[in-house]
């Protein structure tokens, strides 16, 4: 199972990608596991991943990788359910401290996708909508929400359920709760998705 989970900032979206995380989890111990893609880069960024560490409990193993995501997979028990947090962050440090081109993180992310079916692992990906605004002026924002927006068009062609989360509340766009949308995941022709 392959879920992407996408939201504002602050609107509730990492609650529902680690409810969608417990739900699917194996019963083994290490079966709940958190995918981090965050760095400590100063005091505020330590004190909001200890806070998040708190809330989400001690049932989680937390393995941190800003970048080698796939590679990350390797250290997973077959089986277990896997909340990656935040496909935004990750997309960042790809494209601005690695400097890979937008081809070679899709096939980063694809080859996370293969990965996690191949294991048979539970893989919840988080991330944030950025694109509701104006496009921006400055050519390298634009070609950073470009590549995210590329990606999460991957995610959600890849994904067996896609959830946008707004104000708290869940919208399924695809998967099993969508009697209204299509079978290749695109919205019908309302727009609409089942509140859940």
């Amino acid at each position: 199972m392959i879920a992407f989970v996408s939201g504002g900032a602050r609107s509730g979206k990492s609650a529902v990608a680690e409810a969608l995380a417990r739900v699917w989890r194996s019963p083994e111990p290490s079966g709940l596991v958190y995918l981090a893609t965050a760095r400590v880069s100063d005091e505020e960024m330590a004190t909001r991943i200890a806070r998040h560490r708190r809330d989400r409990g001690e049932d989680w193993l937390t393995l941190e990788a800003p970048r080698a995501i796939a590679a990350a997979l390797d250290h997973v028990p077959a089986g277990s359910s896997v909340l990656l947090d935040c496909l935004t962050l990750w997309a960042s440090q790809v494209m601005f401290e690695a400097g890979l081109d937008e081809e070679a993180g899709r096939r980063m992310l694809r080859q996370l996708i293969d990965t996690a079916r191949r294991r048979e692992i539970t893989l919840v990906v988080v991330s944030n909508d950025l694109n509701e605004d104006l496009p921006p002026r400055d050519e390298m924002v634009w070609r950073y929400l470009a590549f995210l927006q590329r990606l999460h068009r991957d995610l959600a062609h890849q994904a067996d359920r896609v959830v946008e989360v707004v104000a708290g509340c869940s919208i399924d766009w695809k998967g099993a709760a969508c009697e209204k949308n299509s079978a290749d995941g695109k919205p019908s022709d309302d727009g609409k998705g089942d509140a859940s």
